[in-house]
């Protein structure tokens, strides 16, 4: 059984960053695409970006592209999400999504989910 365990979240003012980490445990995560999606109060969770296996394809939602980049150490099982120029609207909790399958990530279907983290962001 995989696990999936999110860290990094917090409270940052608003034009600042936070890296979230993801760490991955009992499988191969390697194998896995993995992706990043969150969920503000009151509001469905929604993508956020996705990475391939190889960590050589990334995909973003249109409100994050530029500002959020997402990357993976498959040596270290860990994928990540660099966060700059957050703004109040990026206040949400964030979870890490994996599956052996990239489609089922992107879609919201994936096989595992991890706890999530909470940011907030200060205006």
């Amino acid at each position: 059984q995989g696990h999936l365990i999110e860290s990094g979240g917090g409270l940052v003012q608003a034009g600042g960053s936070l890296r979230l980490s993801c760490a991955a445990s009992g499988r191969t995560f390697s194998n896995y695409a993995m992706g990043w999606f969150r969920q503000g109060r009151g509001k469905e969770r929604v993508f956020v970006a996705t990475i391939n296996r190889n960590g050589d394809s990334t995909d973003y939602a249109d409100s994050v592209k530029g500002r959020f980049t997402i990357s993976r150490d498959n040596a270290k099982n860990t994928v990540y999400l660099q966060m700059n120029s957050l703004n109040p609207e990026d206040t949400a909790v964030y979870y890490c999504a994996a599956d052996a399958t990239l489609y089922r990530v992107r879609v919201g279907t994936p096989g595992y989910w991890g706890q999530g983290t909470q940011v907030t962001v200060s205006s």
